[in-house]
């Protein structure tokens, strides 16, 4: 079986369809998969690592606003389509997955003007305008929160399966990373990141909560500043320690402080959120009003709909606001089970199955 995984430009976009190429590989190990991205998406680093071929092709997105990026957005749209059928052509997938960005637009609608077998999938509760546009010609939609439904009326077939996520989070034994993490029952485990390259605002409230909140022992916290504002989180500290408190630029194990964790305060992200659900850990998530279409601010609404998490709006964030949300959580082990309840309920461990089943059934039709 050839299939062509198209998807771009952040990891969001891009781990989906790496864990849907890995699941089919597990399957069908004689499997010919080539990805397709743009060379100014994070795909150029992950995909190859990962073992996979990547085609680079010519597309951006276009603003709102008429500019002259516009017209240049307009050029590279039609030298994309141009060069997304030149690769299909040349590879002739069995058929093409496209899991989000701006580089799915030319490849999957290429690919269905050719009566290619096509599959998107959508990870957001607020899905992006390319694939809503390509629900249109896709045999199937995917998506991953039962909110999204509703923005895709046109859409051929829709079907919940969730987000794939990481094989390593579904491994993990809550026992042993606690125990690896010397967490125990009388002080609760709380995990604070704001991405891999960190969040301004919530590295402040963080800095002001130690500073003038938080006291020793009422709960541990793992604390991952992003890399990027590492130096300058630990210059606004010093003077401040607790040994509860491990500051860090990055948490690389992430499935096992994840899994060790009673309660995890983020940013709203797709895949984060599948992996808090699938693992059953409750959280407080802190949206970023960053992103396109606020899709961040849906997700996290959807979480605290089914009594998962808590959300704190940015603009609603500081020291203050974040201990007392953080201590009250913490401390309602009442609240903090149900929570964690809750986030199983709605927890998907198994999308890459049901996302594959789905493929070799549009295939074999």
């Amino acid at each position: 079986m050839k299939v062509l995984i198209a998807g771009g430009g952040t990891a969001g976009h891009i781990n989906p369809g790496l864990a849907i190429a890995k699941y089919i590989k597990s399957k069908n190990p004689e499997s010919e998969i080539i990805f397709i991205g743009t060379e100014r998406g994070l795909e150029t680093k992950l995909v190859p690592r990962e073992g996979f071929e990547l085609k680079l092709i010519k597309v951006r997105g276009f603003r709102r606003k008429l500019s002259k990026d516009t017209f240049v957005a307009f050029k590279e749209m039609f030298q994309g389509l141009s060069e997304a059928r030149g690769i299909i052509k040349r590879f002739k997938p069995d058929i093409v997955i496209g899991t989000g960005g701006y580089v799915c637009g030319p490849v999957v609608f290429s690919a269905s003007m050719k009566k290619i077998p096509t599959l998107i999938h959508e990870q957001n509760a607020f899905p992006g305008v390319t694939n809503r546009i390509l629900s249109r010609f896709s045999n199937v939609t995917a998506i991953s929160f039962k909110e999204s439904e509703k923005f895709f009326k046109a859409a051929k077939r829709i079907m919940l399966t969730g987000n794939p996520i990481r094989k390593e989070m579904l491994e993990i034994e809550r026992g042993k990373a606690r125990e690896n993490l010397k967490v125990d029952s009388s002080n609760p485990l709380v995990v604070i990141f704001g991405g891999s390259l960190g969040a301004e605002k919530i590295n402040q409230s963080v800095v002001d909560m130690l500073k003038a909140y938080y006291r020793e022992g009422s709960f541990k916290i793992i604390y991952a500043t992003g890399e990027k504002q590492y130096n300058n989180v630990v210059e606004k500290l010093e003077g401040v320690s607790f040994p509860s408190v491990q500051v860090l630029p990055y948490i690389f194990d992430m499935a096992g402080v994840m899994a060790a964790a009673d309660l995890v305060v983020c940013r709203a992200g797709a895949i984060t959120i599948s992996e808090l659900t699938a693992l059953s850990v409750p959280s407080i998530m802190i949206p970023s009003p960053y992103v396109t279409a606020n899709h961040q601010e849906h997700n996290a609404k959807a979480l605290e709909k089914h009594g998962a998490a808590q959300v704190i709006l940015e603009k609603d964030l500081n020291g203050e606001q974040l201990h007392k949300t953080i201590s009250e959580t913490v401390k309602n082990k009442a609240k903090l089970k149900q929570m964690s309840k809750n986030a199983g309920l709605i927890g998907v461990r198994d999308a890459a199955e049901k996302i594959y089943s789905l493929v070799m059934e549009i295939c074999e039709k």
